[in-house]
């Protein structure tokens, strides 16, 4: 939620006023929406990664193990963050971090059949990457 206050010396700006401050907020939504989201780099220990773009931690809307595991896919075969952000949004129609838990489980199973992988057969995925051939 945003509250914005002002004080007007003249009772007769108060439309003027509110239309400028409307465009205002409407203008840094508009900046916002055209934002596209990234996808960071490991993540320190403590799961919040760090916004390039203002410098404050982001948390992740998926499990821990989940971001995990997407960043690994993403290092390991060296897939480019900005693909894997593009398919999110594709898919999900939102950046990587915002995946819910559901969302983060579809997008890790297409990484895994881009990069050769399977589910284990069927089986539950256990969290971690069979080896290839294996």
């Amino acid at each position: 939620m945003v509250a914005l206050r002002t004080e007007i010396a003249d009772v007769n700006a108060v439309a003027a006023e509110s239309d400028r401050l409307y465009a205002l907020l409407q203008e840094a939504v508009d900046s916002s929406l055209q934002k596209v989201g990234y996808l960071p780099g490991p993540a320190p220990k403590n799961g919040h990664a760090q916004n390039p773009t203002n410098g404050r931690p982001e948390r992740w809307m998926c499990s821990d193990k989940q971001r995990e595991l997407i960043l690994k896919i993403t290092n390991e075969h060296h897939l480019d963050k900005n693909a894997v952000e593009t398919l999110a949004q594709e898919r999900f129609d939102k950046s990587v971090i915002m995946l819910n838990k559901l969302e983060a489980s579809g997008l890790i199973e297409e990484l895994l059949e881009q990069t050769g992988q399977n589910r284990n057969n069927g089986r539950r995925f256990n969290g971690t990457i069979p080896a290839r051939g294996a």
